[in-house]
């Protein structure tokens, strides 16, 4: 098997802002397995909170690259066990690898991947499209410019409600609200109320990510479901998630891929959280792993891709929310 890496700098069509950060471009590294005529690809995006560059990703591959080279017809779950403890400290890295192998070994089966997993995709969620922090008037042309029926709408600022708000008067879409850990214990429990009020769905990840006593607090008093997403980043979150949030969204690139996120998907349902998976702004082949996960999940938020200024692939496409797939076996990505 031949292991090809290859790097980009995708230009967002806009600034995009959350509460701790802004960023104009998204450097990205996708990874081609080639084998016997066919080819699989993943992806992992730099990521500063978790402290990951290209550099690093692309790198930890490298060193690893005889090892990764030396597989052929393991299934994905073998090849992953085969990888993992090369990427203990680089789960980026091994989701690009993780997911790159499922697309091969599906497209050697010659079937989707849903397909290969007996997922049955009639009753798919509808993704999200997320408005970033920004003046309110440039919030509210970006809404009413990208018709959509739900808005994810990134919070963190002196202006939360007032965002909310003022959005709220020129649609009548879903709502979600990510906070990305910039409120306290007293602000989301107050803010619960007036957006319950206002029509939003769900809150996701208002606390700092190990703040569990007051995430205990939370679950127990506030009048809408919370989302972890900071809180929630490989397999053993998942139990410490229950009786602390409704729902669990979970990172390809953060748990170390498709076949690791498969597994949260499953324990998460037992402990009777809420699923969710969610994107990193990765291209069109990020996004189409994603896609193919979307029968077993609540929620989804894979429009990063539809955040990008030129796209780098063809694959899955979305148009108002919902999802269509390719004609093609695997995740379905052709490059461009």
């Amino acid at each position: 098997m031949q292991l090809i890496l290859r790097t980009y700098h995708l230009k967002l069509k806009d600034t995009f802002r959350i509460s701790r950060k802004s960023i104009d471009f998204q450097p990205s590294l996708i990874v081609e397995l080639h084998d016997d005529g066919f080819s699989g690809y993943g992806e992992a995006t730099s990521n500063a909170y978790y402290n990951i560059g290209i550099e690093n990703i692309q790198s930890d591959i490298e060193q690893c690259r005889d090892v990764i080279e030396t597989a052929s017809d393991e299934i994905p779950e073998e090849f992953w066990n085969k990888i993992s403890a090369y990427f203990k400290y680089n789960p980026f890295a091994l989701c690009a690898l993780d997911n790159a192998y499922n697309d091969l070994y599906a497209r050697k089966k010659g079937e989707k991947l849903y397909s290969l997993w007996n997922y049955n995709i009639s009753n798919n969620p509808l993704t999200n499209y997320t408005i970033g922090i920004d003046r309110i008037e440039n919030m509210i042309a970006k809404m009413i410019g990208f018709p959509w029926p739900i808005y994810k709408i990134k919070l963190g600022t002196p202006e939360d409600m007032a965002i909310v708000t003022e959005l709220r008067k020129h649609s009548d879409a879903i709502f979600r609200v990510d906070a990305n850990c910039a409120w306290t214990v007293e602000e989301t429990l107050s803010n619960a109320v007036i957006l319950k009020d206002l029509g939003v769905e769900f809150i996701e990840q208002p606390l700092k990510a190990n703040d569990w006593e007051g995430q205990r607090e939370l679950f127990k008093n506030s009048v809408l479901p919370i989302m972890a997403d900071e809180s929630c980043i490989k397999e053993g979150d998942i139990v410490k998630c229950s009786n602390h949030f409704h729902g669990v969204n979970i990172k390809l690139m953060k748990c170390g891929g498709i076949t690791p996120a498969r597994r949260m998907i499953t324990e998460a349902k037992k402990l009777g959280l809420k699923t969710m998976v969610g994107c990193m702004t990765e291209s069109t082949v990020g996004i189409s792993a994603i896609a193919h996960l979307l029968p077993e999940l609540d929620y989804v938020d894979m429009d990063g891709a539809l955040l990008l200024a030129k796209d780098i692939a063809s694959g899955v496409t979305i148009k108002n929310g919902k999802t269509y797939y390719p004609d093609r076996a695997g995740t379905g990505v052709i490059l461009f």
